[in-house]
């Protein structure tokens, strides 16, 4: 069955060159499902805190401090006006400033000038190292959650990663790894305003409560509509993944060394340009739409907001003039609510900020969230060494998801233990796809697959796969030294450079490393700085010493010599045949002048075994091995 994604089953095609068929619109998630968003913050905070306790920890108390400041700086500044106001209608006032000095009557406002200079200093200190903390903590938070990502991803299904919507899945949680601590100092800045707008209020309860009540209610519109068009935008940026997938790819596809020679031979630039632009204009127009949307509706209500601040500062002059306030209390109630209405404006926006960057991190933990299918069981078997009866398929039935018909099936016949089998038939015979179900990358929808007489299902999956050395035609071309390519067939063994350079002369990709300017040490690929690039031929033999490298019960090369020359190809599966002495192997070609050399072949077609038998024995009977053959050897008259 085809899994289902978090993105609520939508079928995202995303496909290159296809021209948008619907224009991007926001479609604005529901309240029940943006409050719902919020379960992930209890996570998220885990998440960071487990990264670095003792960061985390000096955040928070360095915010709490910091929290405290401005209304001990605006309360201090009040006391500086009231003593400059008391000062200024002392009686019979010295005339010069000796005389103020020497009467003790500067005493109070030096201090209090003196302390308010420091707590400005203070402040500045505070947001400093803040700052620095916070920065050191969002590098651990994002290599954390990468290395996270990265080691789910691994343990999930070969289907996984085929599927489009789960791509999509992935590059949404891919961005999410990096830039969510503006979130986590989103929640760390509430936590300080918070403590900030307890220490005002309790100031405003003793002069005058009511106005907290009329600031709220002139900023709550301002609250809504931020919270409107966040839910908005994160809709806009989820819906248009696949696009955005495209949208990379194309960029990627126009200028990389990769796709250099087609793009310029075939002359696709214009080509790959256009798309780009038209896809880049689609988001740009979609995002203009929603900004101006937001552009307007934000200032209008502003204005309520600036309305409810003006009301309460003449309220505050209105008392001040009627002797019920001093001069000292006019400034700091007037400071204090103009911070109060700028960090209630803050939170209430924080709070709805928060909001939709807690539905991002859905996109986030909903990835952690997909299970594989393909799992050990709990109390696995071992691994037989050494294998003694071999590999059995009885009536095994595969599909891949979403496809119209079987990739196999009623696939039935024995890999003996020592045996070397070859499998040949045309494509889309099912030839990969065996070699899939094999190594388990897949399970069979019908039938099973015995090993020593035992369901595959019933061994260690690590195991199993670590006792197969399979290279498949379309290998991974590593960006990393020569040394390094052939040790990723045994990366635990990296450093055993004896294994390493036999496995090298195994595959006689020691010939093509010997060329090399600094031998296993050299950069492959011309990715990166002093790169060297490969011939396709050359690319192929390091790729087959990986699988000499594992030294694995169990042998598979599928077709991966289809870059070389016949006589190369000849060459590398004789040695190929005499180095899987004694082991299980399978090989798949299409040049028969190569798999006449094994044990046994097998001819696919349509998924299921149409024939089986030596070169000899396949040849003496009329059928599509002796056609085939016949067909290619026509090619060499």
């Amino acid at each position: 069955m085809p899994r289902q994604y978090s993105d609520g089953g939508r079928n995202a095609s995303g496909s290159f060159g296809r021209t948008p068929q619907r224009p991007f619109t926001a479609t604005s998630k529901s309240l029940k499902e943006r409050v719902g968003a919020l379960k992930n913050l209890r996570p998220f905070i885990v998440m960071v805190w487990r990264t670095s306790p003792q960061l985390t920890a000096a955040s928070l108390v360095l915010r709490l401090l910091r929290a405290l400041l401005p209304v001990i700086t605006l309360f201090v500044g009040k006391l500086i006006v009231d003593q400059v106001v008391l000062l200024v209608q002392t009686p019979h006032k010295p005339e010069t400033l000796r005389q103020w000095l020497d009467g003790g009557l500067l005493d109070w406002l030096g201090l209090l000038l003196i302390a308010e200079f420091a707590l400005a200093v203070l402040a500045d200190i505070l947001g400093r190292i803040v700052s620095l903390v916070d920065s050191l903590l969002s590098e651990r938070v994002t290599n954390s959650s990468s290395v996270r990502l990265m080691e789910h991803a691994a343990t999930l299904d070969l289907e996984d990663f085929e599927d489009s919507e789960f791509q999509d899945q992935l590059e949404r949680a891919r961005r999410q790894t990096s830039g969510r601590m503006t979130l986590m100092g989103q929640l760390l800045g509430q936590a300080q305003d918070i403590v900030t707008v307890a220490s005002f209020v309790a100031g405003f309860i003793f002069y005058a409560p009511w106005l907290i009540a009329l600031l709220l209610l002139a900023l709550i519109p301002a609250f809504v509509g931020e919270a409107h068009f966040n839910a908005q935008s994160y809709s806009l940026d989820f819906v248009r993944t696949p696009e955005r997938r495209e949208l990379d790819y194309v960029r990627q596809t126009a200028a990389s060394v990769e796709t250099a020679k087609e793009v310029k031979i075939f002359g696709l630039n214009g080509f790959l340009i256009d798309r780009y632009v038209r896809l880049a204009t689609d988001f740009y127009a979609a995002n203009r739409r929603l900004a101006i949307r937001r552009a307007g509706w934000g200032g209008m209500f502003t204005a309520i907001g600036t309305v409810g601040y003006y009301l309460a500062y003449a309220y505050i002059a209105w008392r001040t003039l009627a002797g019920e306030f001093s001069i000292g209390d006019l400034t700091f109630l007037a400071g204090s609510f103009r911070r109060l209405r700028t960090l209630f404006e803050g939170l209430l926006t924080s709070f709805s900020t928060t909001a939709s960057q807690a539905l991002y991190l859905n996109d986030l933990f909903s990835f952690f969230e997909v299970r594989p299918e393909i799992l050990s069981p709990d109390n696995p078997r071992p691994f037989p060494q050494p294998i003694r009866r071999g590999f059995v398929f009885e009536d095994v039935g595969f599909s891949y998801p979403d496809a119209d018909r079987w990739a196999v099936r009623h696939l039935s016949f024995t890999l003996h233990a020592g045996e070397v089998l070859a499998l040949v038939g045309e494509n889309g015979a099912g030839k990969t796809t065996l070699v899939k179900l094999l190594t388990r990358l897949y399970d069979p929808d019908e039938g099973r697959i015995l090993l020593d007489g035992h369901d595959l299902r019933e061994y260690d999956l690590n195991a199993l796969r670590g006792n197969m050395g399979v290279i498949f035609q379309d290998f991974v071309r590593y960006n990393l030294s020569a040394g390094d390519n052939i040790a990723v067939g045994k990366i635990a063994a990296r450093s055993d450079h004896a294994r390493i350079e036999r496995a090298a002369r195994r595959s006689q990709a020691d010939e093509v490393i010997s060329r090399l300017p600094t031998g296993y040490q050299q950069m492959i690929g011309k990715r990166f700085k002093n790169g060297v690039e490969l011939s396709g031929g050359e690319w192929q033999k390091i790729a087959i010493a990986r699988a000499y490298m594992r030294e694995a019960a169990v042998l598979i090369l599928d077709e991966p010599t289809a870059a070389l020359d016949a006589r190369s190809e000849f060459e590398v599966f004789k040695r190929f045949k005499e180095l899987s002495d004694g082991k299980t192997a399978v090989l798949i070609s299409h040049r028969f002048s190569s798999v006449r050399m094994a044990d046994r072949i097998l001819v696919l077609a349509d998924g299921m075994v149409e024939a089986a038998g030596t070169h000899d024995q396949l040849m003496a009977q009329p059928g599509r091995y002796s056609e085939l053959f016949e067909l290619q050897a026509a090619g060499y008259r």
